[in-house]
């Protein structure tokens, strides 16, 4: 489990807003019909980065979630649109919200949920 610390920044809250981060696209996860989008996240006040995993069925409604998790910078570079859930999954906690949780944000730790 990698432990990631807490240092009471906005980005841990939930409820960040996407304007608190600098964003790039890694790539789409076409697996199981997903068609995730992966990204990563720096954030404009702590300079932490974070991977981003977005995911919704567009057949079904309230199927969107996302995820995201803090990155160490020498796990960055080995991070891929293939290994993000796998990543996310090893985190000591990450922060996932959307429709599918009617849920604005919340704090998690664990298994995904990321098929419909």
């Amino acid at each position: 489990m990698n432990k990631i610390q807490q240092i009471g920044c906005a980005c841990e809250k939930p409820t960040s807003n996407y304007t608190e981060y600098r964003s790039s696209e890694l790539g789409i996860y076409h697996t199981n019909g997903r068609h995730a989008e992966v990204s990563i996240q720096q954030c404009k006040l702590c300079q932490r980065i974070w991977i981003h995993y977005l995911v919704e069925f567009e057949h079904y409604s309230k199927s969107g979630r996302w995820y995201r998790g803090i990155v160490s910078k020498k796990d960055r570079p080995q991070i891929t649109p293939e290994n993000a859930v796998e990543y996310l999954e090893s985190l000591e906690w990450y922060v996932f919200g959307g429709s599918y949780f009617d849920s604005v944000g919340m704090i998690g730790k664990g298994k995904l949920n990321v098929d419909s």
